[in-house]
């Protein structure tokens, strides 16, 4: 069986930028405009994300399983282990639920269409190393002005969410 592939947008920032909170809005616009959000969040604080110790499905990995699936009152619960996981894997893994979009929340690295948050002025350097910006949102209203003349939309946060929830709704 063929997977469709879903659209992929990133959010992308430096730690603490807001990248978790535009992602939040994002997922409640675009599911109230009926659309089905899947996401992946790379966990950039060192080490492993937390799972439930001590539940069977935990206890099932730690005997050897690769993954362990858990199941209950409609919910799915997966949890596996591997050396480490490319996004391409992890996009992979998501399509099967046959999503309408995949949104990244960073790997700012990967060469997705992107939205870019930046802090403060020491920021504007992201705009250099990464690829495939599609819009820049800033936290300080005066970078809007500073980077007035940029080629891609550069936009206040809350202006920056409207965009992109269009942006998203025009390339499905």
């Amino acid at each position: 069986m063929a997977l469709v592939r879903p659209l992929l947008f990133q959010v992308a920032g430096y730690q603490n930028s807001g990248k978790t909170t535009l992602s939040l809005r994002l997922i409640q616009q675009l599911t109230a405009a009926g659309l089905k959000v899947a996401t992946i969040k790379h966990h950039g604080h060192g080490g492993r994300p937390e799972v439930v110790e001590s539940k069977d499905s935990d206890k099932h990995v730690k005997a050897g399983a690769a993954v362990s699936l858990v199941e209950g009152g409609g919910r799915l619960v997966i949890q596996a282990e591997n050396g480490s996981w490319s996004l391409s894997e992890e996009i992979d893994m998501l399509s099967f639920f046959k999503p309408d979009l995949i949104l990244i929340e960073g790997h700012k690295q990967e060469p997705y269409p992107k939205a870019v948050i930046l802090r403060n002025e020491d920021d504007i350097e992201l705009m250099e190393k990464l690829e495939n910006i599609q819009v820049v949102l800033c936290r300080d209203p005066e970078l809007v002005n500073i980077l007035k003349d940029t080629a891609v939309p550069v936009l206040d946060m809350e202006d920056g969410v409207d965009w992109i929830t269009t942006h998203i709704s025009n390339n499905l």
